[in-house]
């Protein structure tokens, strides 16, 4: 078991190793920095040295945060983790970790995982995306809710876009979080339909509380 410092920068999630910080992104399916192997956890990884054209120059200017590069779900998928936000600790083990909160049953595409929650009574199903600052849903009924204001994101292969959002009461079980939802545009949005899936949940959902995210069980506990 290693547990290592974890920052919440720039509404983004960053380990901290001894060369410097990681993003922290469920979301992406592979890892790319600027070292061409890491070390974590007592496991070696090799790194590519982008992702889509998404290097970690890049990746620091767009989230404002000096890092080295991302850990995606090649890295982080080989592990059991305890996410500590409030506590600014991340806890990894190749073994068995145990969380006591309500455990909900993950499916996954390319290794991304995908969440099952209920909106407005209807049920979706969301990418669990650590590197995602706000969450999306791909449907009318997020024009229902309150504005939430234009925000600005990106998203590698497509870069920056602007997106309209709104304060949307998402239930997980029996767990319920008002989180800012936007909708991803055009062909990017149109995407998640490969995997059948209409949105994303971003890591707001982590916000003061420790989680349990275990994806080579399929489960995430909140």
């Amino acid at each position: 078991m290693t547990t290592l410092p974890l920052c919440h920068l720039n509404s983004h999630l960053f380990l901290e190793l001894a060369d410097g910080l990681w993003m922290h992104d469920t979301g992406a399916p592979a890892s790319f920095g600027d070292a061409r192997t890491l070390r974590l956890a007592g496991q070696e990884f090799d790194i590519a040295g982008d992702y889509m054209g998404l290097n970690a120059a890049k990746l620091a200017e767009l989230v404002g945060v000096d890092c080295r590069g991302l850990l995606g779900a090649d890295v982080l998928g080989s592990f059991d983790q305890i996410i500590d936000l409030p506590g600014g600790m991340l806890t990894l083990d190749t073994g068995e970790l145990e969380h006591p909160g309500h455990a909900v049953a993950l499916e996954e595409f390319m290794g991304i995982p995908i969440i099952p929650v209920t909106v407005a009574g209807e049920a979706f199903r969301l990418f669990f995306d650590t590197g995602a600052q706000v969450s999306y849903l791909q449907d009318d009924v997020l024009d229902t809710f309150p504005s939430a204001g234009v925000m600005q994101d990106f998203y590698p292969g497509f870069g920056e876009f602007e997106t309209e959002t709104h304060h949307v009461p998402i239930s997980l079980g029996p767990l319920t979080e008002t989180l800012r939802c936007g909708r991803l545009p055009g062909l990017l949005g149109m995407s998640l339909m490969m995997a059948d899936t209409q949105g994303i949940l971003g890591n707001a959902i982590l916000e003061g509380r420790t989680a349990g995210y275990f994806p080579r069980r399929g489960i995430l506990s909140l």
